[in-house]
């Protein structure tokens, strides 16, 4: 069992910057491919982006390549988006996941990821 806690949202102007964090739990001895959702009230969850256990693959929904980057400290088994040039599309709440399978590279569907944390709400606004 894993568990995940988020941290970091808020509420932010738009063109600015906010940083989420993702601590894991429990059962950290185990590598996971770990990612980040998008999910508003009544929307299908969206993915965001995801990173390999090892931070040698990541992968990015179209909407945050270059403005958002994935990192992952295993010392801290703490994952962490960084997002940049925030626009009000993005204003959401934020779901980190884990993926306990092993795979070359990170999925981006939601059936793949088998543990999940409550989520941080970030919005932006103009």
């Amino acid at each position: 069992q894993v568990m995940l806690v988020e941290s970091g949202g808020g509420l932010v102007q738009a063109g600015g910057s906010l940083r989420l964090s993702c601590a894991a739990s429990g059962r950290t001895s185990i590598s996971y491919i770990m990612a980040w959702f998008g999910q508003t009230p009544g929307m299908e969850s969206e993915f965001v982006c995801a990173i390999s256990a090892s931070g040698g693959n990541t992968r990015y929904a179209g909407s945050g390549e270059g403005r958002f980057t994935l990192s992952i400290d295993n010392a801290k088994n703490t994952v962490s988006l960084q997002m940049n040039s925030l626009q009000l599309e993005v204003t959401t709440v934020y779901y980190c996941a884990a993926d306990t399978a092993s795979r070359w590279y990170p999925s981006n569907r939601r059936e793949d990821y088998a543990y999940w944390g409550h989520g941080t709400q970030v919005t932006v606004s103009s």
